[in-house]
């Protein structure tokens, strides 16, 4: 079981920032295409991969706990953010704090229902 969660806990991850990036792209009517919505999540990704690394290294816990978690979110929102300020995509205030209350429930969301529905 452990192994399946180390494989299943990135796709979420992922598909977590995916969806992000869907949504956002929706809600501000920039189209939803595959290229597009790939290049708003880019910058994201890079930042869900590092926190993935961070978390990996420094810590000694399951990818499905909160700690993991809250590291993945600092680096996702961090990262990410200073990706679309160095490509001048936009930082409004508003679109950080967005951004990071999205991100925080859904990226530690999914591993608080996966801790809660498993036996260990």
């Amino acid at each position: 079981m452990a192994d399946v969660s180390r494989m299943v806990a990135p796709l979420l991850d992922v598909l977590v920032v995916l969806v992000f990036a869907l949504v956002g792209r929706r809600s501000h009517a920039h189209g939803i295409t595959l290229g597009g919505v790939l290049e708003t999540a880019a910058p994201f990704l890079c930042g869900t991969a590092a926190g993935w690394l961070l978390a990996s290294l420094a810590l000694d816990s399951s990818p499905r706990s909160w700690q993991f978690g809250a590291v993945v979110v600092a680096a996702t929102v961090v990262v990410g953010m200073l990706l679309r300020r160095l490509a001048a995509a936009g930082t409004a205030p508003s679109f950080i704090v967005v951004a990071t209350v999205f991100l925080t429930v859904t990226l530690l969301g999914w591993r608080l229902v996966a801790r809660a529905l498993s036996s260990d």
